[in-house]
């Protein structure tokens, strides 16, 4: 019979048995040799003492903090719970550092999509110092946090002299546990404001990599107010990283109906695709990314040839030829090969027009100006790329 003591993983000890696996030249009497270490990862190893770190007063013992295993136990609350039974979902109640060791067993590296919102240690923030060898209760009550009825007393404020350091150890050793908890293609977004944005930015820079860095998302949580003194604070933050960027899916949202009214707001006549709504984008457009087989002529419904203006030409006109353009030459959005594809499935569209970008065989202003359809239901389909800030 196995006989279980009860406590969560020890992380850094799974970690060391990985690195014994990886270097086993650099382990002996379960020590890790750590100047026989750098001998073996050679450049990759940077010993100049002045090199760029991000560091504060206690940053080790968080990080030790978040090493050491739990003894705590989940208890399901059958009273408080609603189809205990039947449900798919959990709701945990308890110090998010505490819970965050529960699950490391259980949910190591199988969490898709995490979303914390942390005190954004405005001065009203609880935050709390970290010792777990005691209850919970009895803990709060001999670091002050709360009173003897419960009642919270603990803040940060700017006058304690660790104003950011007890917010960044705080943070530090939950944010380390909650990417062991992320799949290989997982994803956190951390909802923070003005106050610690940019220590954020810089401990998930490190726990994550600043190479797995999806973004930072600016929300607007009022317009106007008089409040401040210099600015009347309307944003907020979400701050956005992946366990493996490479892994990552990209991001879509619908399109909005609003989005749809404005911008698809044409409508096929004929051909396969009669009735179905499109936007047109021109084939040809100022500062496009210069890439061989995207300048050559096309030919207009009368006849007559375009390109955009530039230096350099195909020396035949109308025989399918190509040029590589120069940084003076304007070039189509597409190859010559998927234009000609895009024409047979009748997604070009050519319009009259006297203000033409674009030049004719003889040197003159095109009478034409030519457009890609881009199709509502493809798009709907595709879903839309989602901005990087928030009004609503």
């Amino acid at each position: 019979m196995t006989k279980m003591d009860g406590r969560t993983p020890d992380i850094a000890e799974e970690k060391i048995e990985k690195l014994k696996q990886l270097f086993p030249e650099v382990c002996c009497e379960d020590k890790v040799d750590f100047d026989k270490l750098k001998q073996v990862l050679g450049d990759y190893v940077d010993d100049d003492t002045e090199r760029y770190n991000f560091t504060w007063n206690g940053k080790g013992r968080a990080l030790k903090l978040s090493q050491t295993p739990s003894a705590g136990t989940l208890r399901p609350c059958e009273e408080e719970s609603e189809n205990l039974e039947q449900t798919q979902n959990l709701y945990i109640e308890g110090d998010n550092l505490e819970v965050l060791k529960l699950l490391q067993k259980s949910y190591y590296g199988k969490i898709k999509i995490i979303y914390i919102d942390p005190p954004y240690n405005t001065g009203g923030d609880f935050v709390y110092k970290d010792d777990f060898e005691d209850s919970i209760e009895h803990y709060k009550q001999i670091t002050q946090q709360v009173s003897a009825n419960g009642k919270s007393l603990s803040t940060n404020t700017e006058s304690n002299g660790r104003f950011h350091t007890d917010w960044l150890n705080m943070m530090y050793s939950r944010l380390r546990l909650a990417r062991n908890l992320l799949t290989e293609d997982g994803v956190i977004f951390i909802s923070i404001g003005q106050a610690e944005n940019h220590n954020l930015i810089k401990i998930c820079d490190e726990l994550f990599g600043e190479l797995n860095r999806v973004g930072i998302i600016s929300r607007m949580m009022k317009s106007g107010g008089n409040k401040g003194q210099y600015f009347s604070p309307n944003m907020e933050y979400v701050i956005v990283y992946a366990k493996k960027l490479e892994q990552l899916s990209y991001f879509r949202e619908p399109i909005s109906d609003e989005l749809i009214a404005k911008v698809y707001n044409q409508i096929e006549t004929d051909g396969q695709r009669k009735g179905e709504k499109y936007r047109i984008m021109g084939l040809y457009q100022a500062g496009l990314d210069i890439r061989p087989n995207q300048r050559y002529w096309i030919k207009c419904p009368d006849g007559s040839f375009a390109i955009p203006k530039g230096d350099t030409y195909p020396k035949a006109i109308g025989n399918g030829e190509t040029v590589l353009p120069t940084d003076g030459d304007g070039v189509w959005r597409w190859s010559k090969d998927r234009f000609l594809n895009e024409l047979d499935n009748d997604n070009i569209l050519f319009k009259k027009t006297t203000t033409s970008s674009l030049i004719d065989e003889n040197g003159n202003q095109s009478k034409w100006n030519i457009y890609t359809k881009i199709w509502l239901n493809d798009r709907l389909d595709e879903g839309r790329v989602p901005v990087d800030i928030i009004t609503k």
